[in-house]
């Protein structure tokens, strides 16, 4: 299945048509892709929801003992069919020996994050010591940005995408609010230019290279969360940081989707949740990134007993030995039954890496784009045909595996549809001048992608 560098997933999906000698669109292609697909034995790692068992099924529609169609890694990945084992084990350990499996087993859980926490190396491109596992994303960003964040009279701004996520809004105004500066005035807002949904990348450099001295740190996303945008992280950093700013970004949509490698790009902080792509379930242990070249710079300005060394944390003497960079900045001790979700998730990363997983989405994203093409294309002979336009960027290096579309029709009436017959996807409720509310399309979702999903996605008629 494997694409040649210089081939675009449109190109290949016309070659493998031109070999079965049939349309593009045919399920054939969809078929030689899945039976080609070195990923596809990962979907065995996963449990996948029947149709019987969604809440807005309707079994007069659908086999009820096939797997649903599921669109909605970019909210919430499936679960690892070894998260339960690895849950029974620690609960296991616990009913048995009680305090003693802090400090034994394949998890002790005094240090249950530190076991997994070289799974994360490759897939946020950063050496151990520069990953931290704990709390939610955004107890993480407040507490990067209580270190990060130190405004001055000339330098006090925040630099921040259009709509970026609320959480990440909400963040960045408190911060401002807690340093008694005007939010108005702080808080630095790119937009979009008129008429277009994305911000390019021009645009992002030109205000950090006229305003870069009054911003004290730039805060973007990794990957927008509604418009499917992968920003350009290496340029915005290395921009950001020659006008003396602190460049750091929320991974939560990037983390498990692209390729990242923080480290190299010289990113100075980083924080991403576990539960979409990563699959780590709601309300996951969620991930820090400082740095190495900030570990005895940069400290935290809360802390805790677990970010004391641990070789004298149990002297209790109440005199702070802080383990220098991102592993100084936990501050309680961590949640066992979430690292062994998260640990379930991680092996199965290992094993398919990241470059593979990358180059799989590719080529299923630009499948699903094409489809959408073929079949929702404006068609000035039938100006009854529904029209899907597609917001995410074309652009490969500009996006990750979601596919934000809006539709001609009413969204309710898509969005029904597509749940009745077990097609889960997600919804935001921003609307868009002229169109309806879009629908996200998240379509690697867990490694468990196909490309006749992909087919299936685009088959359903708008009169069901």
């Amino acid at each position: 299945m494997e694409p040649s560098p210089f081939e675009l997933p449109a190109d290949t999906v016309q070659r493998i048509a031109s070999e079965l000698r049939c349309h593009p669109a045919d399920e054939r292609v969809a078929l030689r892709l899945d039976e080609e697909d070195e990923l596809r034995h990962f979907r065995e790692h996963f449990y996948i929801p029947k149709m019987q068992d969604l809440p807005p099924i309707d079994l007069s529609l659908v086999n009820k003992d096939e797997n649903a169609i599921y669109f909605m890694g970019n909210s919430l990945g499936l679960q690892p069919k070894m998260v339960k084992t690895y849950l029974e084990e620690e609960l296991d350990k616990w009913a048995k020996m009680g305090g003693y499996g802090h400090e034994v087993g394949k998890r002790p859980w005094i240090t249950g994050d530190e076991t997994i926490v070289g799974l994360m190396n490759d897939i946020v491109g950063a050496n151990e010591k520069e990953i931290g596992l704990m709390n939610g994303l955004t107890v993480n960003l407040h507490l990067l940005l209580l270190s990060f964040f130190k405004p001055t009279p000339k330098r006090y701004k925040i630099l921040l995408e259009a709509k970026a996520f609320p959480s990440d809004h909400y963040a960045i105004e408190s911060q401002l609010q807690l340093h008694g500066l005007p939010i108005e005035e702080s808080m630095r807002i790119i937009k979009p230019r008129e008429g277009e949904e994305t911000l390019r990348i021009e645009d992002i450099l030109e205000v950090i290279d006229k305003e870069g001295d009054s911003i004290a740190v730039i805060l973007f996303s990794g990957l927008h969360f509604y418009t499917g945008q992968l920003f350009n992280i290496p340029a915005i950093t290395k921009a950001g940081q020659a006008k003396g700013c602190f460049v750091g970004f929320d991974l939560a949509h990037a983390v498990g989707n692209v390729e990242l490698h923080l480290h190299d790009w010289g990113v100075d902080f980083a924080c991403w949740c576990s539960y979409k792509y990563l699959n780590a379930g709601a309300g996951g242990l969620a991930g820090a990134f400082i740095h190495e070249k900030h570990a005895y710079t940069v400290k935290p300005a809360l802390v805790g007993w677990f970010g004391h060394e641990l070789s004298t944390r149990f002297k209790m003497d109440n005199k702070l030995q802080l383990i220098p960079g991102v592993n100084g900045f936990r501050i309680s001790n961590p949640p066992i039954l979430l690292v062994c979700s998260l640990h379930a998730s991680l092996e199965i990363f290992r094993q398919a890496t990241m470059k593979a997983l990358r180059r799989k989405s590719i080529l299923l994203t630009g499948y699903l784009e094409y489809m959408i093409k073929h079949y929702y294309s404006k068609d000035k002979a039938d100006t009854r045909k529904p029209i899907v336009s597609i917001i995410t960027p074309s652009r490969i290096e500009e996006r990750g595996c979601q596919l934000t579309l809006t539709f001609s029709a009413p969204m309710t009436y898509v969005f029904q549809n597509l749940e009745k017959r077990g097609v889960v996807v997600s919804i935001p409720l921003a609307s868009l001048p002229g169109l309806s509310v879009a629908c996200i399309v998240g379509v690697n979702f867990g490694f468990c992608g196909l490309f006749t999903a992909a087919c299936y996605f685009t088959s359903i008629s708008q009169g069901g």
